[in-house]
């Protein structure tokens, strides 16, 4: 599992995820990427953290994290069962399919993580 913070402008770096995401999980890679991906994407302070309602994202450590950062950037909160609007999954689709057009395919899970930088 990879996870990216991204906007019109640019792309973060693919944070590689040696686990299932978890509340815990969700919360350290929050604390040791998002500032600096936000930086990146979001280089004049304007963008703001969009996130969906996955259970990780909405779990009570991640959201009361976000709630103390605050000040540091702006966090788009989506009401739960709201239509999804977040671009992760076009993006995902995209990365996907220029990885299947690779060749030769990717055999392990580092081989993917390059195809996908790569691609």
């Amino acid at each position: 599992m990879v996870w990216d913070a991204c906007s019109w402008r640019d792309m973060g770096p693919l944070i590689r995820l040696e686990t299932t995401l978890t509340g815990d999980m969700y919360l350290s890679t929050l604390s040791d990427h998002l500032h600096s991906c936000m930086s990146i994407v979001h280089f004049d302070g304007l963008g703001q953290f969009q996130q969906d309602n996955a259970t990780p994202h909405a779990s009570r450590v991640a959201t009361k994290w976000l709630q103390e950062h605050s000040s540091d950037f702006r966090h788009l909160h989506w009401s739960p069962k709201s239509p999804e609007m977040n671009i992760i999954e076009d993006i995902r689709d995209a990365l996907l399919h220029a990885v299947e057009k690779r060749p030769p395919q990717p055999r392990t899970p580092m081989d993917l993580l390059t195809a996908l930088q790569d691609s």
